[in-house]
């Protein structure tokens, strides 16, 4: 079974690998005509580069969040009351 605590992680190692390959992919795009011009445009085409990467690890932060207000929760808060909207 499949805990949150595993997808949470799931999407960190998804992030680190959008991360890589956003990275890798700039260098194999502009490496070989690099020049004054794209050392001064790279930080900019680079984060664009890692927007993918960074919105996983945004939703990792969330999950792995959720889990851990999850896991604070006492266990009748859980249980939750009929009569309670």
């Amino acid at each position: 079974m499949i805990t949150p605590k595993k997808k949470a992680f799931i999407l960190l190692v998804a992030s680190i690998l959008l991360s890589l390959s956003g990275v890798a992919a700039f260098l194999w795009i502009f490496g070989k005509g690099f020049n004054i011009y794209w050392l001064i445009l790279s930080p900019v085409i680079i984060a664009l580069y890692q927007f993918p990467a960074v919105y996983v690890f945004r939703l990792y932060r969330r999950r792995l969040a959720g889990t851990k207000k999850a896991e604070d929760r006492p266990a009748d808060a859980r249980d939750g009351d009929p009569g309670r909207p």
